[in-house]
């Protein structure tokens, strides 16, 4: 990506606030450095040398956050194309002309590098609990800036804030999200539907996905205060190898479950040799937006 941007911490601090204290981050150049972030009342957060910031309350949760192998195996089945046409389907339902756009949950930053690029004004503020996620999720974009945040905390970002909040395969903060959208905001959720990975999930220890779940999806949001706009479905079947069927495993919480070998060996039976075994992605994308 060629595009040069000034620093993103210069033109969206903002849009965030303290992880202590909520208090604001003033307007640069006075309280933004090369060196981190300082809050009006005092607290200060460094940034990291790969470029993220940690905005942590400090409440601990016990809640895991993906490693580096995930991560590492995100990548590439997201480089490979796999979920292309879910990126496809989120981005097009992004205003191009928002100006906030947080990606919650946002692992690898794939997902909000791509709907920067349909937003070209956009500034991006990736939210994940793991720093491995962090520190890719800073290189991903130039308009992008990375936060190591809870999101099941209080978010350390500007109420109204946001033009639009992901949340891809992540957990679901109602309370918090209708709190940094701004009036007219979208919230943009994805969620595995029944035949998501249908032909291997069993073999490779994933998770099961419940035949009610988009209905508890719709009921949650609307006892959240929020109205579904739109409901979005998205299939797609990719033909997979051993190695790529490891990675799909191993980059969700299977690989909290399971070792590197083990989803290796289960993968190598699905998929002996050359043998590339077709795989179906079958999400729903949900477009909600808060009730008048």
């Amino acid at each position: 990506m060629t595009e040069v941007a000034p620093d993103p911490w210069q033109r969206g601090v903002h849009a965030l606030r303290c992880s202590v204290c909520a208090a604001p981050f003033p307007r640069p150049p006075t309280q933004v450095t090369p060196a981190g972030l300082l809050c009006t009342s005092g607290h200060r957060f460094d940034r990291a040398r790969q470029g993220y910031v940690a905005l942590l309350s400090g409440r601990t949760r016990g809640h895991r956050s993906d490693t580096a192998p995930m991560v590492a195996a995100r990548r590439r089945i997201q480089d490979a194309g796999i979920f292309d046409p879910v990126t496809a389907a989120v981005s097009s339902r992004l205003d191009p002309a928002a100006d906030v756009i947080v990606d919650a949950g946002a692992g690898t930053g794939h997902y909000l590098s791509a709907a920067l690029d349909t937003a070209p004004a956009a500034l991006g503020i990736g939210c994940d609990l793991s720093k491995y996620c962090a520190r890719a999720a800073a290189r991903a974009h130039p308009r992008a800036l990375s936060v190591v945040a809870d999101l099941w905390d209080t978010l350390p970002i500007a109420s109204s804030a946001a033009d639009a909040v992901l949340s891809i395969f992540a957990p679901r903060n109602l309370a918090e999200t209708a709190r940094i959208l701004a009036p007219g905001g979208r919230w943009l959720l994805v969620t595995p539907a029944p035949d998501h990975l249908a032909q291997v999930r069993e073999s490779l220890g994933m998770l099961g996905i419940g035949a009610d779940k988009l209905e508890r999806l719709h009921d949650e949001l609307a006892d959240g205060g929020f109205a579904v706009a739109e409901t979005v479905p998205v299939t797609a079947t990719a033909e997979l190898a051993a190695g790529q069927l490891a990675d799909l495993a191993g980059m969700g919480p299977a690989g909290f479950h399971r070792t590197p070998d083990e989803l290796a060996a289960a993968a190598q039976a699905l998929a002996p040799g050359d043998v590339r075994v077709p795989v179906t992605v079958d999400v729903t994308l949900t477009v909600a937006v808060e009730r008048s």
